[in-house]
């Protein structure tokens, strides 16, 4: 069996974001579909490897964000079956609320961004449940479930490796730096760290991350991961504690962040890559959503 990086080149920048081509033991899977916006790349990937769309019957994506599953409905009308969480099922076959949610972030870019999300048949959704084992083209995948990120979230196992999504942050290949995606609304800090135990007690020998590529040194990215979420979200704490308005945070917040990744050896082509996988002000909205949530539970006696 054999893994292959397509990168999908968004928005013209390398090493920002990945599908998977997986060589099963009977035929092709793809994990991850990308936006709408990078379909002209995936056929491109794809034709690079001796294949067409039409030969892609099964697709695996972990959870619903655009540019994890924004081009499922293409991919489906072509032919393939989308594996995906069954919270996450519906929102595939009526995309009008994840639509319209992804409008009031990204306004006029939408287009830009994520191209034509189109809505995927019932028939064409595989719906899947935590634990769950699918035999794939002879295959065995394991889906299981990851929460922290978006409560609709799965990694998939095969073997002693792992497809991430975004539960193993952002990381391009040759820098250490680990950088944390907590877009708003499902962080939740505690989630993502119980999940993050869970999968080091996996024992993985590999771990594939959708931004972006492969991660052999398991143990110390999920260390440098776990500090990086207490790190970020007491420094976004503090900003909060100093009475700061949404704005002067979030450009204080993107000023450390870039400062930190400078320090960590980053070039200025690498931060391109981080910011156009993850922009950095997406996560302020992200931790303060998930800061007033729990301020509101413990107001509440929960």
């Amino acid at each position: 069996m054999e893994v292959i990086t397509l990168d999908l080149r968004f928005r013209n920048v390398c090493q920002a974001l990945a599908s998977f081509l997986v060589f099963a033991p009977s035929g092709p899977v793809l994990i991850e579909t990308g936006p709408g916006s990078t379909v002209p790349r995936l056929e491109e990937a794809l034709t690079q490897h001796g294949l067409s769309v039409e030969d892609i019957k099964h697709v695996l994506v972990t959870h619903l964000h655009l540019d994890h599953a924004g081009a499922a409905g293409w991919l489906a009308d072509k032919g393939a079956t989308i594996y995906i969480h069954w919270r996450a099922a519906q929102h595939l076959v009526d995309p009008s609320r994840l639509l319209a949610s992804a409008a009031r972030i990204y306004g006029d870019e939408m287009d830009t961004l994520w191209g034509n999300t189109m809505p995927v048949r019932e028939d064409s959704i595989c719906a899947l449940r935590d634990g769950e084992d699918i035999l794939i083209n002879d295959m065995v995948v394991s889906a299981i479930e990851a929460k922290g990120h978006a409560n609709h979230h799965h990694i998939f196992r095969i073997g002693d490796f792992a497809f991430m999504g975004d539960m193993g942050g952002i990381r391009i290949p040759g820098k250490n730096f680990v950088s944390l995606p907590a877009p708003p609304p499902e962080f939740d800090l505690e989630n993502w760290q119980i999940s993050l135990t869970m999968i080091r007690e996996l024992e993985l020998n590999r771990m594939f991350c959708t931004h972006f590529g492969v991660v052999d040194d398991v143990d110390l990215h999920i260390d440098r991961l776990i500090s990086e979420l207490n790190i970020v979200v007491e420094y976004v704490k503090n900003l909060v504690a100093e009475g700061l308005d949404h704005d002067a945070i979030v450009t204080r917040y993107v000023g450390w962040y870039r400062e930190r990744a400078y320090s960590a050896g980053l070039l200025s082509d690498d931060l391109i890559k981080y910011e156009t996988a993850n922009p950095f002000f997406m996560s302020v909205d992200g931790i303060m959503r998930y800061m007033n949530k729990m301020l509101s539970d413990e107001n509440s006696g929960r």
